[in-house]
């Protein structure tokens, strides 16, 4: 029995580390890097769970770092499929970084993967659908394929066959550059 949609719940992943030493940039702050990494694997298994297929990672958008992730602070990511495509997902995942000794939790990540599920082969595969049961799933969904939608006009836009220059030289204006090109 193929199962054609899921609770958003069913899929839900979260993982927690202790951050060491060896995870830290220049600065002795947990390097970006390495929460990437992590992202990239809760993602993975978020998206394999709700498919029940291997998924990859096709892109990664809005990755703000809000705040910094010291040694010693326990990371804990939850992850979510807020999207389902034919054959994607949109996986949102939150960082929050807590002082083990204090309890003070702090929000320094969110993220959005799309990943696509694999068939053994290597094709693409249909993914189940969502039952979204709340107020904040609907709203996450939304957002999603808002985002999509903006993403798809902003490639049409900028394709490089399709771009039309005058259309957007007055954008220039009111950014650092000077602009040498004639028609």
């Amino acid at each position: 029995m193929t199962i054609t949609h899921k609770h958003v719940e069913e899929s839900q992943v979260t993982i927690s580390e202790l951050m060491l030493p060896s995870h830290t940039n220049f600065s002795g702050k947990i390097h970006g890097g390495y929460i990437l990494s992590l992202m990239d694997q809760i993602a993975f298994a978020c998206a394999s769970k709700h498919s029940k297929n291997y998924c990859v990672t096709a892109s990664v958008d809005t990755v703000n770092f809000l705040k910094p992730i010291e040694v010693g602070e326990l990371v804990t990511m939850k992850a979510s499929v807020n999207y389902v495509g034919k054959t994607s997902m949109i996986i949102g995942i939150r960082v929050e970084a807590e002082n083990i000794h204090t309890g003070v939790k702090k929000h320094c990540n969110s993220s959005y993967f799309t990943m696509v599920a694999k068939d053994d082969d290597g094709n693409n595969v249909s993914v189940p659908g969502l039952i979204l049961d709340s107020k904040l799933e609907i709203r996450r969904f939304l957002k999603s394929a808002h985002r999509l939608k903006i993403k798809q006009q902003k490639s049409q836009d900028f394709h490089s066959s399709k771009f039309e220059v005058e259309k957007h030289i007055d954008e220039l204006k009111n950014h650092n550059v000077i602009v040498s090109y004639k028609k």
